[in-house]
């Protein structure tokens, strides 16, 4: 096999790696901004944090969670802290994660690109 074809290969192998570990990094996410209270599961995204919000000077509300099923909130503005904390804290993990295999994929573009003398 040319060297060329080599690193190629070497270059397509690093790259479905890092692909792989993306995909691995955003279903940890995902997972983590799942949220149980009540017997109701929740996923934390922005359409949720807004609606509470929206609802802080409530004293409670009935929400419906990711099963459809009916669950009552009683303290709003703690329910409110608590997912969006959760969801700063993990999607600035999901961004630090995310920018380190960006930072690995152009170290490796660069060495590649040192390799050759090109």
């Amino acid at each position: 096999m040319s060297t060329k074809l080599t690193k190629a290969l070497q270059f397509a192998n690093a790259i479905t790696t890092i692909n792989n570990h993306k995909a691995i990094l955003l279903a940890k996410t995902e997972a983590l901004l799942s949220y149980s209270i009540h017997g109701g599961t929740f996923t934390i995204d922005r359409e949720l944090l807004a609606f509470l919000s929206s609802c802080k000077d409530l004293t409670q509300i009935v929400l419906l969670d990711d099963n459809k099923n009916p669950i009552l909130i009683k303290d709003i503005p703690a329910f409110y802290e608590e997912v969006k904390s959760r969801y700063f804290e993990v999607v600035n993990d999901y961004h630090a994660g995310y920018e380190k295999l960006r930072k690995e994929r152009k170290v490796h573009k660069v060495l590649d690109l040192n390799k050759d003398g090109n």
